[in-house]
C-alpha cells in the first residue's frame, strides 16, 4: 500500500518543493482557496473525523471551529516538540516530508481566519529543522506563503521556534508560555488556546502528524478518509517501534487493521524479538501510557484497542520489553525522566514524582520494604486527578501499571531485603 503521511519513502526527494508539487503537492491548498469558504474547510475536517495524533485523539476540525470568528488577531501553532519518550514520527515528516505539514498547516490557517502559523520545535531536531526551513523558504519564493498566497488575497506568514529540550513544553500551554517568552509552564484551563492563547489570542495549537493527515482529506474527501481504519479512529497513524524489537523505525498503519501482534513480528514490521525471546509487556504509548502485559498484543492498534487493557495508543511509540526486563527498574526509570521533566509548578507533580523515585529507589537497589509498597501506590494515587497538567498523572501510569501486572516482583525485592539479601537485578538490556 501506499503510503499517505511517510510518501517520502515511495517517492525520491519529497522533500524538494518541485517534486512534491509534481506529485500533486499544494492542489488541497489551492482547492481550498479557490473553492472552499474557511467554514466550508473547517466541515470537511470535522467530516473526516481527523483526530489528533500528539496523544489526547482531539477532534482537530471541532478544535477549529472552537475559534471566535470574529477575533481580528489568530494564530496556528504546530507542535513538534515531540518530546514524548520513544517518539519520533513528527522528526521525520518535517525533515523527509516537510511540504505537507506546511500545506496543511496553511489549510488550517485559511480554516480558522490566522495570518500567521509558528511551528515550535524540539531543540534537539536542528537537522529536521534545517530541512524544514528550508522548504519554508522555497514555499516563499513561489508565493506559497506571505502575501496573496496563489493569488487568492489571503496572507500568510510562518515561522520557526526552538524549545530547549523540556519534555514539559510538549503540552499546549506550556508550550504557548514558552514560545511567547516566558517560563515553559502550563496554566490552569479555562482560558483554553481557542480562545486566549499564544499573545491572548485565540490559537489552534495541532500535532505535525495530525496536520499531515489534511492535505489528503481534502483532496480526497471526508468518505475517503472515513473507509479507513474504523469509525472512531479512521485514518493512517504512523506508530514509532523501539526496544526490544529486531527491526525498529516508523511504520504507517490504517488504524483497526493491524494487531500489536502484528506490527511486532510481522516481516514488513518489527521481524520479531531478538533472540526469540518472548514479549513479556509493552509501552503502548511511550512513558505516559499504562504498560500492558502480552495478552494485549492481539489488540488492534486504534484509539480505543487498548481499553479493554486499561492503557491507550497514545501518540503511538510502542516499547517492546522481553522476557528478560525488569519491571521494577522500568518504573524507576520512567518516574525518574518524568521526576527531571516536571516544571516543578504545582505540588502534586513537584512532590508527588520527586517521592516516587525514592521510593523506587529504595525497592530496586534492595533497601524497601512493606511499608514502602503502600506508600508507593498511596502516593500515586494521591496524585492522580490533582496536577496542574497531564505530566504529574503519566508519571503514575509506570508505577501503578506494574504494581498491577508484576507486584510478585516488587515483593519479591522487598522480601530479599528484609532477609539482609543483595538485591536480585537483571542486568539492563543492551537495547534499553
Amino acid at each position: 500500500m501506499a503510503h499517505i503521511l511517510l510518501r517520502h519513502r515511495d517517492i525520491k526527494d519529497l522533500h524538494k518543493l518541485d517534486v512534491y508539487r509534481a506529485n500533486g503537492g499544494y492542489e488541497a491548498l489551492t482547492k481550498c482557496l479557490k473553492e472552499y469558504s474557511p467554514d466550508e474547510v473547517i466541515n470537511v475536517v470535522r467530516q473526516a473525523n481527523i483526530k489528533g495524533r500528539g496523544g489526547a485523539g482531539f477532534p482537530a476540525g471541532v478544535k477549529w471551529g472552537f475559534i471566535p470568528k470574529n477575533a481580528p488577531v489568530k494564530y496556528v501553532v504546530i507542535n513538534a516538540d515531540e518530546s514524548e519518550t520513544g517518539t519520533f514520527k513528527d522528526r521525520e515528516l518535517c525533515e523527509s516530508n516537510p511540504h505537507q505539514v506546511i500545506e496543511g498547516a496553511l489549510i488550517a490557517a485559511y480554516a480558522i481566519g490566522a495570518r500567521l502559523i509558528y511551528i515550535y520545535f524540539r531543540g534537539e531536531f536542528m537537522d529536521a529543522a534545517y530541512n524544514f526551513e528550508q522548504a519554508l523558504q522555497d514555499a516563499y519564493a513561489a508565493n506559497l506563503l506571505g502575501q496573496d498566497i496563489l493569488g487568492s488575497g489571503y496572507d500568510c506568514d510562518f515561522y520557526c521556534s526552538y524549545g530547549a529540550g523540556a519534555y514539559i513544553c510538549g503540552e499546549e500551554t506550556a508550550l504557548l508560555a514558552s514560545l511567547q517568552g516566558d517560563l515553559g509552564q502550563p496554566w490552569s484551563k479555562p482560558p483554553f488556546p481557542a480562545q486566549a492563547g499564544l499573545y491572548g489570542q485565540p490559537t489552534v495549537v495541532n500535532n505535525v502528524e495530525t496536520l499531515a493527515n489534511v492535505p489528503p482529506v481534502i483532496i480526497n474527501g471526508a468518505d475517503w478518509y472515513l473507509g479507513l481504519g474504523t469509525k472512531d479512529s479512521p485514518g493512517p497513524k504512523v506508530v514509532c517501534l523501539s526496544g526490544h524489537v529486531n527491526r525498529p523505525g516508523n511504520y504507517e498503519v490504517i488504524m483497526g487493521q493491524i494487531t500489536y501482534r502484528e506490527l511486532i513480528f510481522g516481516e514488513a514490521y518489527g521481524q520479531g524479538v531478538p533472540g526469540d525471546k518472548k514479549v513479556k509487556a509493552i509501552l503502548p504509548s511511550g512513558g505516559s501510557g499504562p504498560i500492558v502485559k502480552a495478552n494485549a498484543l492481539d489488540a488492534v492498534v486504534s484509539f480505543d484497542g487498548l481499553l479493554p487493557f486499561d492503557s491507550m495508543m497514545g501518540s503511538a511509540s510502542v516499547i517492546v520489553m522481553d522476557e528478560d526486563t525488569d519491571m521494577v527498574w522500568v518504573a524507576l526509570k520512567a518516574v525518574e525522566f518524568f521526576r527531571h521533566e516536571s516544571c516543578g509548578k504545582c505540588t502534586p507533580c513537584r512532590e508527588g514524582t520527586f517521592w516516587l523515585e525514592n521510593l523506587l529507589h529504595r525497592i530496586y537497589h534492595g533497601q524497601g520494604t512493606p511499608n514502602d509498597l503502600r506508600v508507593l501506590e498511596n502516593v500515586a494515587n494521591q496524585m492522580q486527578g490533582k496536577c496542574l497538567c497531564a505530566l504529574g498523572e503519566f508519571a503514575t501510569s509506570p508505577v501503578l501499571s506494574t504494581v498491577k501486572h508484576f507486584l510478585p516482583e516488587y515483593q519479591a525485592k522487598v522480601a530479599a531485603a528484609s532477609k539482609g539479601q543483595p538485591a536480585q537485578r537483571r542486568a539492563v538490556p543492551a537495547a534499553a
